[in-house]
């Protein structure tokens, strides 16, 4: 009967309760008798929910896929899985405004900028098939998480250790080479929770991997969305959020000697970026608290404009950057 117990405190109760919490938390939001508050947590329950479920889909996924050889592909279907849930139980996504192209290179390390745990997000709009993440070691021993992380072929980094860092970077890079397997990698290496367009000071680990693999960097700069999420201010309200993927950066010919200039160059150009995105029509609408009226029409107008625009014309969100001498 212990057993019987706990099956049913686990799997009954504890989903119980937490749906019913979600639930009742956008209840409250939906008959305008909620607070800011109370919308954070709703949405914050909302979406470590969908985390857990799309981390026991990652694991089904990846241990069927493996099976069947096709192990590479874990990570991509368990991004686009947590995208699509992530919309539909937060109203929160991330939209590419312009380079979506780009992530159709292969092999390449892709970079991006940091703010918060809702990045998880950003991976799921622009993950490209064949391609992995790289991980601190200790998250391989998370329950279901470090599961999926292990089956689905994450790079693991012992950060505390140097020589096993570089082991591992060795082993991704002929992993790359080998595979056409590309790799994704936060450079910031922790998160800024930034209020506005500013970047942290860059690691170097993943511009070393880029030289060594010989292998074509992807930079990817989201808007800064202090207004849609803010752990310090309590805030998590629904949003979307621009974000640029840059053309490829070249290392071919390029070695270690490079890598500092390298890494110099590159996050100005992503610093630059993080402004241009963030001062457009969407962008302004997700880094203020409480848009204006007007930013709230202008990005209206935007997403409509774009909505209608054939395949391949520039977007609204672009035209009027440029317009307004934010875009080279």
């Amino acid at each position: 009967m212990e057993i019987l117990d706990l099956f049913y405190y686990v799997f009954i109760i504890l989903p119980s309760v937490y749906v019913g919490m979600t639930l009742a938390f956008y209840t409250m939001s939906a008959l305008s008798i909620s607070t800011p508050k109370s919308t954070f947590y709703g949405r914050t329950l909302a979406a470590y929910g969908t985390v857990i479920i799309c981390a026991w889909w990652g694991v089904a996924v990846s241990i069927f896929l493996r099976l069947i050889g096709k192990h590479r592909m874990s990570q991509w279907a368990t991004a686009r899985a947590f995208k699509w849930t992530m919309r539909y139980t937060t109203d929160v996504r991330f939209e590419i405004i312009s380079g979506k192209e780009h992530l159709s290179t292969r092999p390449c390390v892709i970079i991006a900028n940091h703010q918060s745990a809702l990045d998880v997000l950003l991976l799921g709009t622009v993950w490209p098939l064949y391609c992995s993440v790289t991980a601190k070691a200790s998250l391989r021993f998370v329950p279901i998480l470090g599961w999926f992380m292990a089956l689905s072929g994450t790079v693991f980094i012992d950060r505390a250790n140097r020589s096993s860092a570089i082991q591992a970077f060795d082993r991704a890079a002929a992993e790359m080479r080998s595979a056409r397997q590309s790799v994704f990698i936060f450079p910031e290496g922790t998160r800024s929770n930034a209020s506005g367009p500013v970047l942290g000071p860059f690691k170097k680990g993943a511009f070393h991997l880029a030289v060594r693999a010989q292998v074509p960097l992807i930079p990817v700069v989201a808007a800064n969305y202090h207004g849609v999420l803010s752990l310090k201010e309590r805030r998590f309200r629904a949003g979307r959020i621009p974000v640029k993927v840059l053309p490829p950066i070249p290392t071919q010919g390029l070695t270690a000697a490079d890598v500092d200039q390298l890494t110099r160059d590159t996050r100005e150009l992503m610093a630059k970026e993080l402004i241009h995105v963030t001062n457009s029509p969407l962008g302004r609408k997700a880094t203020h608290a409480n848009p204006t009226p007007a930013e709230e029409d202008l990005a209206q107008l935007t997403s409509s404009c774009e909505a209608n625009l054939p395949n391949g014309v520039p977007g609204t969100a672009g035209r009027v950057a440029m317009a307004s001498g934010m875009e080279r």
